[in-house]
């Protein structure tokens, strides 16, 4: 199946904290997006690799992906190194994206920055001819070089490049994030758990605070924000939004 828009995130729950809005807004437009976890999220205090892989799978139908799938690297543990590359780069050619959306380059946790430079790293990588890989049936896959790479804002704030309207998806947004219910504050779950540093309402109130900041920015209700390394251009003025009256 080939894409418009791949998402990847090194842990389960990345996605949907960090660009799912945006995922919500192109599938409603009729584009087919997908999600790449890289990680199954094993080290997390909260919840289990089985609890993790029912999250995202409820997660996904929340937003209406086509496709996601786990390439089950360490948590913690993976390096940007030829044999994970070649693991980015097999899913990037097996699903031709034009758009990849991947973690952001620097962030509190070290996985976030490690994995959107390997991701970025892939994309171009990907477009080399002589690096060989083959699909599931061991097929030679041709090589295919994305058009952007974004990277999507996580815990520390960052300037964001571009930022996107999910004001009419915002809501659709929030319940695929509380789809992790071990990991995310519930009012429906306890489970006795630990609490963690994002398992507190206050994180989730900090993530709705950060959408509403970024939407102000461009006059409106709800955003999520960008990191853009290659200079986007548009076709017509249409596509600017208003942001004073």
């Amino acid at each position: 199946m080939k894409l418009d828009i791949l998402a990847i995130g090194v842990h389960p729950d990345d996605v949907e904290l960090g660009c799912s809005g945006t995922l919500i807004n192109e599938i409603k437009l009729g584009k087919k997006a997908g999600i790449i976890d890289l990680t199954q999220g094993e080290l997390g205090t909260r919840g289990t690799i089985d609890t993790r892989y029912d999250e995202a799978a409820n997660a996904a139908m929340i937003m209406g992906i086509q496709v996601r799938e786990n390439l089950k690297m360490r948590d913690g543990f993976f390096t940007n190194d030829e044999g994970h590359q070649l693991q980015v780069i097999q899913a990037i050619r097996k699903y031709q994206p034009d758009i990849v959306i991947g973690n952001v380059l620097h962030d509190r946790h070290p996985d976030h920055g490690r994995a959107g430079k390997m991701i970025a790293d892939c994309c171009f990588l990907s477009g080399l001819a002589k690096i060989e890989t083959k699909d599931e049936n061991g097929n030679a896959q041709q090589r295919w070089r994305p058009s952007y790479v974004l990277h999507y804002i996580q815990d520390w704030y960052h300037e964001p490049d571009l930022l996107i309207d999910i004001s009419d998806v915002f809501e659709q947004r929030m319940k695929a994030v509380q789809a992790y219910t071990t990991q995310f504050h519930s009012t429906n779950t306890n489970n006795g758990e630990p609490q963690t540093y994002i398992s507190t309402p206050d994180f989730l109130e900090s993530v709705i605070a950060r959408a509403r900041m970024f939407g102000k920015r461009i006059g409106v209700k709800y955003a999520e924000g960008f990191i853009c390394e290659k200079k986007i251009g548009i076709k017509n003025l249409n596509a600017l939004i208003q942001n004073e009256t």
